[in-house]
């Protein structure tokens, strides 16, 4: 059984149910458009979504965990909320009966708040496993394998968005995801170099910021306060133990993530997109089907089934969930996320 709570719409629920043979979606906690947003953007679609859910697949919606009954098999609890409210929601899923979490990035707003829930579920003996998509990417895995026949190869992960480039777009988007860049929309990279590249806080000898790429601004968000964040950032580690590697995020660099391989002159040896040709049919079919969802839901689509399908089945069989990025593993890319930004923001005054 799963329970998902969640803020943003992503695909219906025939959707996930046909993808996912291990689980079943039974239960949807909403407290915000069946409460105070109710009447506000989103909320009589959402209503109509509700009623057709509840009619046609059974899924039973509340406001609260505490509304759910006893779990009748083992529960796993997908926590997609406010990054702010999750410690609370782990804490509930945790008291609620949830035998395994799957809590999307960065998890928690600060590392120490990571760290608490953390040891919480590991007390009452509840794994949390992460939602880091890009860990299983497809794209990801043909890059790496590529890299280790190329001497002196170079890697370097491109993380695009598609919002506009205006200080209106841009504000809202820092305001909404006031955590930041890092801890936000690059956060998966960054999980890729803590779990594929010996990136830690005590490995780092070096960060680097192209400061030709990179974008630093303040701008007021919808509700007027001042936000400062990147609207773009491209930096290079290296490690203590010898690698080097790069990441790129844009937020309006379009809806396609990439990986690179340079050789050791720095010339490009291979590139591979995420979607490939092979999943651009799909992102075709469910932009025609889900035409107001921000086109990158769709690229991610095939990897973030894999990763709730891995974490699914290993909530059932306790088999281990191939891939998947443990709560450890997230609290260490926090840590680097947190380490980086006052020093990348430094470095483009």
């Amino acid at each position: 059984m799963m329970c998902l709570l969640f803020r943003n719409l992503l695909f219906a629920i025939g959707h996930f149910r046909h993808r996912c043979p291990s689980a079943s979606l039974d239960f949807i906690v909403e407290p915000w458009f069946m409460g105070a947003g109710g009447e506000g953007p989103g909320g009589p679609e959402f209503k109509e979504w509700q009623a057709a859910s509840e009619a046609k697949y059974g899924v039973k919606f509340a406001t609260s965990l505490e509304d759910l009954p006893p779990p009748a098999a083992p529960r796993l609890a997908l926590i997609s909320g406010r990054t702010a409210d999750n410690p609370r929601l782990l804490t509930e899923s945790i008291a609620y009966g949830s035998k395994c979490i799957y809590l999307e990035k960065p998890g928690a707003p600060t590392v120490i708040e990571l760290q608490q829930m953390a040891k919480e579920a590991e007390d009452a003996g509840v794994e949390v496993l992460m939602g880091y998509n890009k860990n299983v990417c497809k794209y990801v895995r043909k890059t790496r394998e590529f890299a280790e026949t190329v001497p002196g190869s170079h890697v370097t992960f491109v993380s695009n968005n598609a919002y506009e480039n205006t200080p209106e777009s841009l504000g809202e988007c820092f305001e909404r995801n006031a955590e930041g860049m890092l801890k936000n929309m690059a956060i998966h990279e960054l999980a890729l170099l803590v779990s594929f590249y010996d990136v830690s806080v005590d490995n780092i000898e070096s960060v680097t910021a192209d400061k030709e790429f990179s974008s630093l601004q303040t701008l007021p968000g919808p509700s007027g306060k001042d936000y400062t964040d990147f609207d773009k950032i491209k930096f290079t580690i290296k490690t203590k133990t010898g690698k080097e590697v790069s990441v790129a995020a844009d937020r309006c660099g379009g809806t396609d993530s990439y990986a690179t391989v340079s050789d050791a002159s720095g010339e490009e040896a291979f590139r591979y997109y995420m979607p490939d040709e092979e999943d651009k049919k799909l992102v075709e079919e469910l932009t025609a089907q889900y035409p107001t969802a921000m086109p990158y839901f769709f690229t991610q689509d095939p990897d973030y089934i894999t990763v709730k399908e891995r974490v699914a089945k290993h909530t059932v069989d306790g088999e281990p969930a191939d891939g998947i990025a443990t709560i450890g593993i997230a609290v260490e890319t926090l840590k680097v996320a947190e380490y980086l930004t006052p020093i990348l923001q430094e470095q483009l005054k």
